[in-house]
């Protein structure tokens, strides 16, 4: 199923753009974003959680107007294609939305359905060299994407899991009372890589720590952890690694809970989409996560920022705020208005060189491989209202108190990248 919405202020935009217009001349058309996302499916509630964060990114572009091209502003237009989590949807999706004319495509949630797109968009903007589209990713984060696999028309704007367990490490590396972890993750391109990555840096930096557990389960299919908490209590793991998201990830911590588990666990998202409430005062101190960006980092710019997003949506549930994906909206924009254009190729040069703020944070696309640097922040899981947690997370009454904050010159890593740069 797919539902495409225009923001109000948009149409407040555009419409005001049609009154001043002299009669018989056409208003610029809207640019279209396509988001091909899971919205539906065991994830459903992560894709939804995307759509939150980039509809408010969009409404803020358009309350400035629009994006100023060389025919005029056009105001942003985002459009939803449920990919229901399988790549084939998504490739369905795709052609949907190159159909519908979407010049710009957005998805994250999964770096199987973003290798996959990467492919299709490859070829057909080969095939079809006057209806281009580029590929932005918020989320998808094997490291492959941006090395062996690296596309001219992709861009991603997330840490790769090789940075964010880099991250990780500099938190491990320091808790000497860890001597034994227990890798667990999902079974595909993006779950593989972090158990990978995580055994060579426990090799490389922590060699006295032994690996009792190296586990991989199906995605999105298994509703009892318990058998697997069972195992990793049972190996007397003191620590579990994991870059398990959505409800792979809740259910997981859900089931250690029950089980008695009582050690640490080190996440790339145990901040929030259930995870703090499922463990409650068992993940204190316990619950160890890497971040572009977390509520409680210290500054008045980040706190102006969440409070503006818990304003603009302030059901708990709603509470789910990405720095990256408004950074990458915003490059967006910087690129259609430095290149004049919404012209895939001049757009992808432009957004070569995007460097964009907010909310305290600066980041900038790196030309040779189209990977976003930014920085990384490590925060460990505390009651709210505790020292350096004046915000919880989803009205659990748990927030993540700031342990580590790394510049985005010490989260950049080398690339393999050897990018086809087309007409060059």
């Amino acid at each position: 199923m797919r539902s495409s919405f225009i923001f109000r202020r948009a149409l407040v935009s555009l419409v005001a753009s049609l009154v001043l217009t002299p009669a018989g001349a056409q208003s610029p058309a809207p640019l279209k974003l396509a988001l091909i996302e899971g919205l539906s499916g065991p994830f459903g509630n992560t894709g939804e959680a995307v759509v939150r964060n980039i509809a408010w990114a969009v409404e803020r572009v358009n309350a400035r107007g629009g994006v100023k091209t060389a025919q005029g502003t056009r105001p942003m237009v985002l459009e939803r294609y449920d990919s229901k989590g399988q790549s084939e949807e998504a490739l369905s999706a795709l052609k949907s939305a190159i159909d519908d004319g979407a010049q710009v495509v957005l998805q994250g949630n999964s770096s199987a359905n973003a290798a996959a797109l990467i492919d299709a968009i490859n070829k057909h903007n080969e095939r079809e060299p006057t209806q281009r589209v580029l590929f932005l990713n918020y989320s998808a984060v094997d490291p492959a994407l941006t090395n062996e696999k690296c596309s001219f028309w992709h861009f991603r704007f997330d840490a790769h899991a090789d940075m964010r367990m880099t991250a990780l490490m500099t938190v491990l590396r320091e808790d000497q009372k860890i001597k034994s972890v227990y890798l667990i993750g999902q079974d595909y391109s993006f779950g593989q890589a972090v158990l990978r990555e995580a055994k060579r840096q426990l090799a490389e930096q922590r060699p006295d720590v032994k690996v009792v557990g190296d586990e991989l389960h199906p995605m999105g299919r298994v509703k009892d952890f318990l058998p697997y908490a069972t195992k990793i209590k049972a190996s007397g793991a003191q620590a579990v690694i994991t870059g398990n998201w959505g409800n792979d990830l809740t259910l997981l911590v859900k089931s250690a809970r029950d089980v008695g588990y009582e050690g640490k666990f080190y996440t790339f998202y145990g901040n929030a989409l259930g995870a703090p409430a499922a463990l409650g005062d068992a993940g204190v101190d316990r619950v160890i996560a890497v971040a572009d960006w977390l509520p409680n980092v210290p500054g008045k710019a980040s706190e102006a920022f969440y409070q503006s997003f818990r304003q603009r949506f302030s059901k708990p549930s709603e509470d789910y705020v990405h720095v990256r994906m408004q950074l990458m909206v915003e490059a967006l924009a910087q690129a259609v208005e430095k290149a004049g254009s919404t012209e895939p190729m001049a757009l992808a040069l432009a957004l070569e060189k995007a460097r964009v703020s907010m909310a305290g944070q600066t980041g900038f696309m790196r030309a040779e491989d189209h990977q976003f640097q930014q920085p990384l922040v490590v925060g460990v899981m505390q009651r709210q209202g505790s020292p350096g947690v004046p915000f919880d997370v989803e009205g659990s009454g748990y927030g993540f108190k700031v342990v580590r904050q790394i510049k985005a010159e010490q989260a950049r890593l080398p690339s393999k990248c050897q990018m086809a740069r087309p007409g060059f």
